[in-house]
Formats: structure tokens, sequence, C-alpha cells
């Protein structure tokens, strides 16, 4: 059964920073794509970054510039530094990793921006 266990949120006040990781584990073979979204209360899931396996990365207009998803393949693991925080980044972030034939989702972390 694959399984992705996100860790790293928490509690930070604006202008601060917090990195995200999501490792994948059980029997994942052929990751694709991976990628971080988040989803506000009362929201619609929104993608925040992803990126390919050969390392391309694709932003949200609102996290450019102070947000940088990576990965490390061997793991089987994407992290999310985010830097510069806003309480409007308050939200539950979610990982996501596509295979070649399938899409999994972490359990979702809560991330909380203060003023």
């Amino acid at each position: 059964q694959v399984q992705l266990v996100e860790s790293g949120g928490g509690l930070v006040q604006a202008g601060g920073s917090l990195r995200l990781s999501c490792a994948a584990s059980g029997s994942i073979i052929g990751i694709n794509t991976m990628a971080w979204y988040r989803q506000a209360l009362g929201k619609q899931r929104d993608l925040v970054a992803r990126i390919t396996t050969s390392g391309i990365t694709n932003y949200a207009d609102f996290v450019k510039g102070r947000f940088t998803i990576s990965r490390e393949n061997a793991k089987k693991t994407v992290y999310l530094q985010m830097n510069s925080l806003k309480p409007e980044d308050t939200a539950v972030y979610y990982c996501n990793v596509v295979t070649y034939c399938c899409d999994y989702w972490g359990q979702g972390t809560q991330v909380t921006v203060s003023s």
C-alpha cells in the first residue's frame, strides 16, 4: 500500500519560514510529477508548486519568489521551502505524487501564519 507521509507544518509568525517534507513509501514505482497543493478553509484546493522527474518546476503566482520546491528521487521525497510567509498562506498543505498509473495524495499538514 502506498503512503505519503507529510511533516513540517505548524504555527509561524508572518515573515517566518517553514519547510514541508513528503516521503512516499510502499510499492510505489514510476514516480513522475511531485507537487504541493493547499486548501484554505472554505476554499478550493489550489496548486502551489510542481516538480518533474528532471527537476523542471512551476509555481503559482502567489508563491513565486518565496517558496521553493525540490525533490530527492532516491528517497522518493519532495520538499517545500516556504519563506516570507504571510497570513494568507494559512491552509492545509497536501502532497501529491503522480506515477505512470496513479495519483496519490497525502493526508495534509496544517500551516498557520499569524499576523
